[in-house]
């Protein structure tokens, strides 16, 4: 038995999203890393607690609320409506988003402590060689947090494979738009489909395996000292 038209399908459908999440979480995540680990302000653990609430937050109590905000009368979903956007909810784009807040601890969490372990004094002696604060962080923090860059892109991808509540609930299940892998397998199963179910599971597993053997081998490249 190999994988159906609409299973791999649901794979690229899974593969787009995770690539296209990972993306937008770099973008957004880096900054609000860099923030999180020089910021001396005060309340900033409200900011890290709101960041890390998908870790332990239901996926369907966040699903939940993200189709509120993005449906038509939600307060996003409306605005967009009002400027004359494309719906939110039941789309990839809605996906993308849910995905964003979903992954967001796995990239934030691993490049805020890459870039708080080098601590101050590399940008201190780049300071004094008159280097400005953007070509610092390009010069020097973000070399320096290579392995969290590399640890951050791989758990954010990995993460968006497994997804079910949450774009469950956000995207619904709709065949070459917004279903994906883990909701196909939910289907092969319910229709008692285990065959099929195996092969898209399986090809989940040894993909996620296999991103999880470059961050454990990343890690350990430059636990050991190696360039």
């Amino acid at each position: 038995m190999i994988l159906s038209g609409q299973d791999l399908t649901a794979l690229f459908v899974t593969l787009k999203l995770a690539s296209v999440s990972t993306l937008v979480l770099l973008i957004i995540g880096t900054p609000l890393a860099w923030w999180l680990s020089r910021s001396q302000w005060r309340f900033k653990y409200i900011i890290e607690a709101i960041i890390a609430l998908p870790l332990i937050l239901p996926p369907t109590v966040l699903g939940f609320y993200l189709l509120i905000s993005l449906g038509p009368n939600g307060p996003i979903g409306g605005l967009v409506d009002m400027l004359g956007g494309a719906p939110l909810a039941f789309t990839f784009t809605g996906l993308v988003i849910g995905s964003v807040f979903y992954s967001m601890p796995f990239v934030v969490q691993p490049l805020q402590n890459a870039f708080t372990a080098f601590g101050q004094r590399p940008l201190e002696v780049a300071a004094t060689l008159r280097a400005s604060p953007l070509d610092r962080f390009f010069t020097i923090a973000v070399p320096m947090a290579k392995p969290g860059f590399i640890t951050a892109s791989v758990l954010g991808f990995a993460h968006t494979l497994g997804e079910f509540g949450v774009v469950l609930m956000i995207g619904g299940n709709i065949p070459g738009s917004t279903q994906v892998a883990s909701i196909a397998i939910y289907d092969h199963v319910e229709a008692l489909e285990y065959g099929q179910a195996h092969w898209l599971a399986g090809s989940l597993l040894l993909f996620s395996f296999l991103l999880l053997i470059i961050v454990y081998g990343t890690n350990r490249r430059y636990t050991v000292g190696q360039p």
